[in-house]
């Protein structure tokens, strides 16, 4: 019955739900509270509303919409809120941080809901303002926020409230960190944004005006918030009094009210630790300890942008940081030093180390050997004798070891002095005197030689090694590092020892060897000396190793053109060959030389003798030539003989000689192409022997002018050519000759053959004119009707030319008798030129024959008029007259055979034969004679 009851009641309760959810669906739960207040200090908005309360029994999980907006009617914000409504009937809150201050202007809030099962949202609520100053009556402009401390790296939003019927004009910030505004209108804004310090920025702001009141100011100030605290623990050093210590960390920024507060607290207890911070390097803080052993202490450090918070638990017991130690002083030895010392906490247990800084710079521990509670000293073992050395002790606790403590003042010491150990490096230079040698000394301390107190005297004493006679003695002040003696040509031991207050070091020995006749030829230096090279810094030196030497010696000069020279010397195991010589003294285009010794028994020899430069210089200056020889196409250069000696910066390899035309680039067989500074080229030809004191230069051009020059080089190269020497080789004879032959002579015959080629022209083939062309046939007088005709009588001949000398004198006086007659005579009375027929023509011989021709000028004739044919013969004839004219050519006699036919015949026969007789020209006969 009961399960009954309870099923019913389930039933029941289920459709009161069902039917409330239904209603859900369909209803809408307005707002019907809304309330809004402002926080200033935290510039934000505090949102309180409600709904119906059947919405709060029905535990209805709701939505709702929140909008803010400012005065200018911008909404700013959206923000959507889901919540699950209890019975119990609270109001709902939401808080919104505005970004800009709220004085600035008015904000105003609004609200709408919805059941989380319905599909629509109510309505909206009634804005819900809260006023700003832009709505208050303000008696002069306004900027807010005032004096803000944002953080570093943050944004910053400001605005400058005007008067009523003002706006603002200028709103800006004197820093140099960016910013944009928004001004002309009441409210003026300005936003920077990522901020960082570059001091206290001031903002200023202006309205339209300019009185005095119409002017705001304001200032902020960026910092940091405060770091946890570094490296903080807590620690005593006389069991009484507890001292906190840790960093602060990176600068805020904030100074005075703003700056970082220090808060102590001890957990335990929970107290407050009675403490006054003290920060300098580091902060500090002390107190007393009381009863209590253990602690849990918390560091606290807050400024306005935030906190730290740092924690240190321990024993106290456990945390002992000792007192420094202090009043030093010292009993030694000279090789053992005991350090004392005072300590202010006699009560504590302590473990002490020394800190002993030797000549060399370096540092060494010393650790006591047991715990101090009333004896404090070390120990310090090992140290050299008569040495300065610097001292400092720092402890700690023996039980429970915390931290050593901080290091006790420095104190310096020295060790007792001791006699000298090790030997001095003794070495000697010998040079001939009269009735003897004079031996200088030089001597210096080696690597393990060790003075062990203040060097006050050298003693330097030698004898004879054969018949020992009484040592001689100098004493020298301990300044000196040499000096020198005289002995005889006998062999002479030599020792040099060094003194102190205590006593003397191990006497260096030295054995002289006697002068004799092969020794003193040896001291001249016969043996050769062999060029060294410089690398590395310094220059190389080998040798070849000598049987039985226990060592090996190089000396050389530091400067070896000044007296003395700085001799210096090196020695070497009888393992070594070679050796890099190196001295701050060696400087580039100096010549070094080096001896090698081998010593055995305190014995020594010359071995070699080397010489070389650290870096070898071009020489400094050329050759001297002193004589040119030139010759067509050759030039010899003679020069003095260049130096060698010491004196110069590298050792002479040889010559270069370059030679070049002036007017062109050198291009001679056996040189190398070498372009100068300005571009040029010259011919460079090496000479390799630096003996050679002569050079010919072959393969010249002569008449040419050319300029030379010759220069010394050395391993370091040579100068460059400054100056030329110009010469000029002279002209060749024999190429002029040859000239004369080649061009000259075959010039001139083929001036004469030209001239001769003319002359036979003028006489083989003269210029005939053109009877066709000739002006006289224009005249009426010869034309017979349509046609030109030249009559034979009306020709003059220009020259008979008769075989027989006798009918040559008839025609010469019939010519002179004709010449004076009248004008109309026939023509066979002015014949002048002969003409032969038709079958006498065939009759000609084929072969020609001397012959004596008579000539008659006619000086009447012009050689400008000619006739090329006969008008009164036939074509036949003409073609037989083409024949005669060819034989004509090549026999001149014909025309001696004609003129004996004229001659013979009568004149009626003459004129019977005229039809068949053709004028020949004298442009178609080819040197037929002479003119008279």
């Amino acid at each position: 019955m009961m399960n009954h009851f309870v099923f019913l009641a389930v039933l029941l309760h289920l459709r009161t739900w069902c039917t409330a959810y239904s209603q859900q669906e369909s209803l809408v739960f307005p707002v019907t509270y809304l309330n809004v207040h402002k926080d200033l200090a935290l510039q934000r908005l505090l949102v309180e509303w409600d709904v119906g309360k059947s919405a709060h029994n029905a535990e209805l999980v709701m939505s709702f919409e929140i909008q803010v907006r400012r005065a200018d009617e911008a909404i700013v914000w959206t923000e959507f809120l889901n919540t699950t409504l209890d019975k119990s009937g609270k109001p709902l809150r939401w808080m919104w941080d505005s970004d800009l201050p709220l004085e600035c202007m008015s904000h105003s809030v609004r609200i709408r809901s919805k059941a989380e099962a319905s599909k629509n949202w109510s309505q909206w609520s009634l804005w819900e303002t809260i006023q700003g100053l832009d709505t208050s009556n303000i008696t002069e402009p306004k900027i807010f926020p005032d004096e803000k401390i944002i953080e570093e790296g943050f944004d910053i939003s400001l605005c400058c409230i005007a008067r009523k019927g003002q706006i603002i004009k200028e709103f800006f910030l004197n820093s140099p960190i960016p910013y944009f505004n928004r001004t002309n209108s009441q409210v003026g804004l300005l936003i920077a944004k990522n901020v960082t310090f570059k001091g206290v920025p001031h903002v200023l702001c202006r309205e339209s005006c300019h009185e005095e009141n119409c002017f705001a100011h304001a200032v902020f100030f960026v910092g940091r918030p405060p770091d946890v605290p570094h490296d903080f623990s807590c620690q005593t050093q006389n069991m009484r009094e507890i001292t906190c210590t840790w960093d602060q960390g990176r600068d805020t920024y904030l100074y005075g009210s703003h700056s970082s507060k220090y808060k102590l607290s001890e957990q335990f207890s929970k107290s407050s630790v009675p403490c006054t911070v003290n920060c300098s390097e580091r902060c500090s803080c002390s107190w007393d300890i009381g009863k209590q052993r253990i602690y849990n202490v918390t560091l606290t450090v807050e400024n306005p942008l935030g906190k730290g918070i740092a924690t240190d638990v321990f024993d106290v017991a456990h945390r002992i940081y000792p007192l420094p130690p202090f009043q030093q002083w010292e009993e030694y030895t000279d090789g053992e030093i005991e350090l004392h010392w005072e300590q202010k906490e006699k009560e504590i247990e302590l473990f002490c180390q020394a800190e002993v800084y030797q000549p060399d710079g370096k540092a060494k521990l010393y650790n006591s050997s047991g715990t101090q509670l009333y004896g404090n000293r070390i120990t310090l073992g090992g140290l050299q004798p008569y040495t300065s050395y610097t001292a400092r002790v720092r402890c700690g606790a023996a039980k429970h070891f915390w931290r050593w403590s901080e290091w006790s003042k420095a104190h310096t010491f020295r060790t007792k002095e001791k006699a000298p150990s090790g030997k001095l490096d003794v070495w000697r230079k010998i040079t001939p005197a009269l009735w003897g040698r004079n031996v200088t000394l030089f001597w210096k301390q080696e690597a393990d030689f060790q003075a062990n107190g203040e060097i006050i005297s050298y003693e330097v004493t030698w004898e004879k090694v054969v018949n020992r006679s009484k040592p001689e003695h100098i004493s020298l002040s301990s300044d000196c590092n040499s000096t020198r003696i005289f002995i005889d040509n006998h062999p002479y031991r030599i020792s040099v020892m060094a003194r102190n207050n205590v006593g003397y070091s191990h006497p260096s020995m030295l054995i002289i060897p006697g002068a004799t006749d092969t020794e003193k030829r040896l001291s001249k230096s016969e043996l050769k000396e062999e060029h060294v090279n410089g690398t590395d810094g310094g220059i190389l030196i080998s040798w070849k190793p000598r049987d039985k030497s226990d060592s090996y010696i190089i000396d050389w000069c530091n400067f070896p053109m000044l007296q003395p020279c700085d001799l210096q010397w090196k020695r070497f195991g009888p393992d070594t060959s070679s050796a890099l010589i190196k001295s701050a003294a060696f400087v580039p285009g100096v010549r070094y030389n080096f001896h090698i010794y081998a010593s055995a028994a305190n014995r020594v020899s010359l071995l070699e003798k080397k010489t070389g430069y650290l870096k070898e210089l071009p020489p400094r200056f050329d050759p001297d030539v002193k004589k040119v020889e030139l010759s067509y196409h050759e030039v010899t250069l003679y020069w003095d003989p260049y130096p060698t000696d010491e004196i110069h910066p590298g050792f002479l390899r040889g010559y270069h000689v370059y030679v070049s035309p002036v007017q062109e680039d050198c291009n001679l067989k056996g040189s190398k192409k070498h372009v100068l500074a300005g571009g040029s080229v010259v011919c460079k030809f090496t000479i390799e022997n630096p003996e050679e004191k002569t050079y010919t230069v072959k393969h010249l051009t002569s008449n040419t002018k050319y300029k030379l020059a010759i220069k010394a080089y050395t391993g370091g190269g040579e100068t460059p050519i400054i100056n030329f020497r110009y010469i000029d080789t002279p002209l060749d004879s024999d190429m002029l000759y040859l000239l004369v032959l080649l061009v000259v002579v075959p010039s001139l015959i083929m001036a004469v053959c030209l001239w001769k080629m003319k002359r036979v022209k003028d006489c083989c083939c003269p210029v005939i004119p053109s009877p066709n062309k000739s002006k006289v046939l224009s005249f009426k007088e010869f034309k017979i009707g349509t046609e030109k005709v030249l009559k034979l009588s009306d020709c003059i001949p220009d020259t008979l030319a008769l075989d027989n000398k006798a009918e040559a004198k008839k025609l010469r006086s019939r010519s002179l008798m004709s010449s004076t007659s009248t004008e109309d005579k026939t023509d066979d009375q002015n014949l002048s030129s002969v003409y032969r027929n038709k079958n006498e023509e065939r009759s000609f011989p084929s072969t020609p024959t001397p012959q004596t021709h008579t000539w008659f000028e006619n000086f009447a004739y012009s050689s400008h008029l000619a006739v090329e044919t006969n008008p009164y013969e036939t074509p036949e004839t003409l073609e037989r007259g083409n024949e005669e004219v060819s034989a004509v050519l090549y026999q001149p006699q014909y025309y001696l055979n004609i003129l004996n036919d004229a001659s013979t015949s009568s004149p009626g026969e003459a004129a019977g034969r005229k039809s068949n007789l053709r004028y020949i020209s004298q442009t178609d006969v080819h040197c037929i004679g002479r003119r008279l």
